[in-house]
């Protein structure tokens, strides 16, 4: 999901005129290098910076909040030392120029623009603009057991970050062997095992049961 903010409002966009110091007036000080896990978006002096930012954009599911090894794209307008990418980390915080280690997991793409524009606003910038985009989901995995004619771990989809139909899980690992049976199924979820009618739920249409990223789901085996 995008976050569109307004342009600034003064005529210039001179980083130096933005930045300001304890007292509230200018400094002329350069803004601190880069950090290593933070990634410049495209060349500051290019007039389509903004452009290239919102094609790698990928477009969240309302809501969706941040976690541990997600992607984001921030963009602090008038500020191009300060755009860049960066990936979460263990702990879901981001190391920005600045600011240093800043958490953001669990938070909405607004949530986190909301966060830093009042992180650099409290005592680096005047008046910031801040945009925050997702663009890589962390990659979560999901395995497939038992008789499926590619048994294995699988990432889910791009697409489907929260997850995806049991039956769509089954034919990523390649469909069922000539002995399954698709109403023996089970699904192990963190500590408990539930237990899924995958023939069932392909005649009745509509329904479905969502493959969670860590589910384990084993097909078992006719009994003849």
């Amino acid at each position: 999901m995008a976050i569109f903010i307004a342009p600034l409002r003064a005529q210039t966009n001179s980083s130096d005129a933005n930045r300001a110091n304890s007292t509230g007036s200018p400094t002329s000080s350069p803004v601190s290098a880069l950090p290593d896990s933070i990634k410049p978006i495209g060349s500051s002096g290019s007039s389509n910076s903004g452009v290239a930012l919102a094609v790698s954009a990928i477009s969240a599911p309302s809501g969706y909040q941040l976690t541990t090894d997600d992607q984001i794209a921030i963009e602090v307008y008038g500020e191009d030392e300060l755009r860049g990418a960066v990936r979460l980390n263990a702990d879901g915080a981001v190391s920005l120029p600045l600011l240093g280690s800043v958490n953001l997991a669990g938070l909405t793409l607004n949530q986190a623009a909301a966060r830093l524009t009042e992180l650099y606003g409290k005592d680096y910038l005047v008046n910031p603009k801040v945009n925050v985009m997702l663009i890589g989901y962390a990659k979560r995995r999901f395995a497939v057991l038992g008789q499926v004619n590619r048994p294995g771990s699988y990432e889910m989809p791009e697409g489907s970050p929260g997850g995806i139909d049991v039956l769509e899980a089954i034919a990523i690992a390649g469909g069922y062997t000539r002995i399954a049976a698709p109403e023996r199924i089970s699904v192990k979820r963190r500590d408990q095992i539930l237990r899924v009618d995958a023939k069932r739920l392909a005649r009745a249409g509509g329904k479905s049961f969502r493959v969670q990223p860590g589910d384990t789901i084993t097909v078992g085996e006719s009994i003849f």
